[in-house]
């Protein structure tokens, strides 16, 4: 259980400025509301089902950080027809693969299975979704797992620590600044009828979409799930905010003194994301940010490698990264480490990132570039199509981001990078990176090994 971290870089396949796909997915909705999408793929005996719900981190409020997180567990600990840790043994009789994951804007729970026993996992998924019990003493052992995985995977983890005070800097306005897991004194404060309230507020049919993925057609599953899933009745659900952030919250900065053996930098940029573009002209932006996140990082030919890591040997590695699928608005991410082994120091580090960024401002890229831009994104998507998980997660996190996933995952956009206007594409990334990498709208986090922290001022 815990946040998938290989959606981001799945996003990153997603098509760049339009690839028509070939065998789009079917989708129908019950009258209670539930969304069902099939994604019919014909690989075999094996489906993937996954229950998606719009929760998640960025939806709590100051004080109940972590209970997207903590009702995840505790979906697993019984209901009215299974008790605690049933139907995790039930599933593993079957054969089957099971787990879920929360991120920021979703909470998402999943089965891989043969198609003959996929109605035993929908009637259990049903059943959770309608009659969960969260057992008091279940809850009492469960946080203290919870305590355990934070403590474990952040608390001690100097780079998730980092990355989590970074987040907490760059998002001053939204629900994007607290972590998925929730700060431990929140943990600490939770009780079962805080999840109980939060269960009944967000798990509701109106509120979820079942994505199935494999050897199975809308004709035949449409019946199992209205025979297990057209009786819950929908709800009314909390008012939904996006979550949107300052324009230019003004520059922020930070040094970490932290339990690791390298410095490293973290540099953001609070940008829209395509949820929140809001125009057609915004959404180009949305797409010349993916495309400089590429020319800087993702491949041995990429700026980031060729100039910083191979050619001055400044860095000792580089990082850039963007999510343009939030439900609310984003950060541009880089990150560095500078190589101590030829003497050089975080400062330099720092400066050379920045020269980096005002390069896209300053001089147009090449086609050259562009061109290895697109045969990475080509194949990372083809990477994605290989899997039927993978595909059914990316239909799964567009639509727990209210983004339509049938346009953005098959259909064309005259803005294609297969198109032959480069002097277009070259000057919206130069306007692009102009508005967005700014002082005003940056947040840089410096991290130290602990032993430094009295040379910090030197």
């Amino acid at each position: 259980m815990g946040c998938f971290r290989y959606l981001c870089v799945l996003l990153l396949a997603l098509p760049l400025f339009g690839e028509a796909a070939k065998a789009p997915p079917r989708e129908a909705t019950l009258d209670n509301g539930l969304r069902v999408i099939v994604y019919s793929y014909a690989s075999g005996p094996v489906v993937v089902s996954q229950m998606w719900y719009r929760v998640g981190s960025s939806y709590e409020a100051p004080g109940q950080t972590g209970i997207s997180h903590a009702l995840e567990h505790m979906m697993f600990k019984g209901s009215r027809k299974l008790a605690p840790g049933e139907a995790s043994r039930i599933l593993r009789e079957l054969g089957a693969e099971e787990n879920a994951f929360t991120g920021e804007d979703y909470t998402a729970y999943y089965q891989v299975l043969t198609r003959d026993r996929l109605e035993v996992a929908l009637e259990m998924e049903a059943d959770r979704m309608a009659t969960l019990a969260l057992p008091p003493a279940e809850f009492a052992k469960e946080i203290e797992v919870i305590k355990e995985e934070r403590r474990l995977r952040t608390d001690d983890n100097p780079s998730s620590l980092a990355y989590e005070r970074f987040k907490a800097l760059a998002f001053p306005a939204s629900g994007y600044h607290t972590p998925v897991i929730g700060w431990m004194d929140d943990i600490e404060r939770l009780d079962v009828q805080d999840l109980r309230r939060w269960y009944q507020n967000w798990y509701a049919p109106n509120n979820a979409t079942l994505v199935v993925a494999g050897a199975i057609g809308l004709e035949d599953l449409l019946p199992l799930v209205k025979r297990h899933f057209g009786h819950i009745p929908r709800r009314e659900l909390p008012p939904i905010k996006t979550p949107k952030e300052l324009a230019e919250p003004g520059e922020r900065s930070a040094t970490l003194h932290l339990r690791t053996e390298l410095p490293s930098l973290l540099l953001g940029f609070n940008v829209p994301s395509l949820a929140t573009a809001g125009s057609y002209e915004a959404e180009k932006e949305i797409d010349a940010l993916r495309v400089i996140a590429a020319l800087l990082d993702g491949s041995d030919s990429a700026r980031l490698s060729t100039e910083l890591v191979r050619g001055s040997e400044l860095v000792a590695g580089a990082d850039a990264w963007y999510d343009a699928f939030k439900r609310g608005d984003s950060l541009f991410v880089i990150s560095a480490t500078p190589n101590l082994a030829k003497g050089k120091t975080l400062k330099e580090v720092e400066n050379a990132l920045w020269q980096q960024l005002e390069r896209f401002k300053t001089e147009p890229v090449t086609v050259q570039e562009l061109d290895r831009a697109r045969v990475k994104f080509r194949a990372e998507r083809t990477y994605a199509q290989e899997s039927i998980s993978r595909q059914a997660s990316l239909i799964g996190r567009l639509t727990a981001a209210g983004l339509p996933w049938e346009k953005i995952l098959w259909s064309d956009d005259p803005f294609s990078l297969s198109c032959c206007y480069h002097k277009d594409k070259a000057e919206l990334i130069q306007k692009t990176a102009q508005r967005f990498f700014t002082r005003e709208r940056s947040t840089t986090v410096r991290i130290l090994p602990a032993v430094s922290k009295e040379l910090a001022h030197d």
